[in-house]
């Protein structure tokens, strides 16, 4: 399996989120703060899609 760079919209989608579950830790943001462990989670996983998917 060969990884390729994600783009640079895809690194910076998965930044906003990642953020956004690390301020949902230290804030009491209603929706954010309740899943802020599945923010973070999706945040990686949009990251690691971006480096497995060519062109992503």
């Amino acid at each position: 399996m060969n990884l390729n760079a994600p783009t640079q919209v895809v690194f910076i989608i998965s930044l906003i989120i990642a953020v956004l579950a690390l301020i949902g830790h230290f804030v009491s943001i209603p929706f954010i703060s309740e899943y802020r462990f599945w923010l973070a989670i999706i945040g990686y996983v949009v990251l690691a899609a971006g480096c497995v998917m060519k062109g992503v």
